[in-house]
């Protein structure tokens, strides 16, 4: 699929593997929407690159369709991109004192990794839906799980049981889109190195680098970045979760 000329929306645009996809399908010749929270890193990016800027919660059926909106009004949207964070509970499902995780955490994370990615898969597909469509199909979709969605650690379960459903949505989603010609691919990134992590960078780099059997280095950004305009351009990708870890696998704890 040609990314320049058509518009995308970044959800999660302004962190650190949603910012890097926005600089990358800008280069590429895309109008991007950067749909995210952080007002002050959006705004930068906007006034940096030229992309527009809208204040987005993933749960949110009017802002996502807000941002939605405003992709379509820049171009034919044909990409969608989730890489949104937010507030993840955890703790093992039965604590040293006996007692059960709690409910409300779990919910609160399903809420935020997948309840969040199922509205902007539904209204970004809708959106693509109405596109003219190319000889390589309508548009292209794709989501952030985590190779946790396979070996969740001690202490991951509702984080883990959130990506674990994104990685389950792919391949149905894929299905349910094949005949308007919308693919779905996932991306499970492992261990990456973003600035969010601020000066506990080093410290994580130097306790999961020698993890990763190669390269022996967390992941940067760029790299995600660099998947994402891959599955945009392999037209035969579809309904695929493509892990992005260095061959790492998540040990116990």
């Amino acid at each position: 699929m040609e990314i320049s000329g058509s518009s995308a929306i970044v959800v999660g645009g302004a962190g650190g593997l949603g910012e890097a996809t926005v600089r990358r399908l800008h280069s590429a010749g895309a109008k991007v929407v950067v749909a995210d929270l952080a007002d002050e890193k959006g705004k930068a990016l906007e006034d940096e690159l030229g992309v527009r800027y809208v204040r987005t919660d993933a749960t949110s059926e009017d802002d996502v369709n807000a941002a939605v909106a405003e992709a379509e009004g820049m171009g034919p949207l044909r990409i969608s991109v989730d890489t949104h964070g937010g507030p993840a509970s955890g703790g093992r499902l039965i604590n040293k004192e006996g007692k059960p995780l709690e409910l409300d955490g779990f919910r609160t994370t399903i809420e935020v990794y997948l309840t969040g990615v199922f509205n902007v898969l539904r209204l970004a597909a809708a959106a693509i839906a109405k596109q003219e469509p190319l000889e390589t199909g309508r548009g292209v979709i794709v989501n952030t799980a985590s190779i946790a969605a396979y070996e969740g650690q001690i202490g991951q379960l509702p984080y883990s049981a959130a990506k674990g459903g994104v990685v389950g949505m792919t391949l149905v989603a894929a299905r349910d889109l094949s005949p308007l010609g919308i693919r779905v691919v996932t991306i499970a990134p492992g261990t990456f190195l973003t600035p969010a992590y601020g000066k506990a960078g080093d410290q994580l780099e130097a306790y999961w680098g020698p993890q990763v059997p190669f390269p022996k280095r967390m992941g940067r950004s760029p790299e995600y970045a660099h998947m994402v305009q891959s599955i945009c351009e392999n037209d035969y990708l579809n309904g695929e979760i493509i892990r992005l870890d260095g061959a790492l696998r998540f040990p116990p704890k």
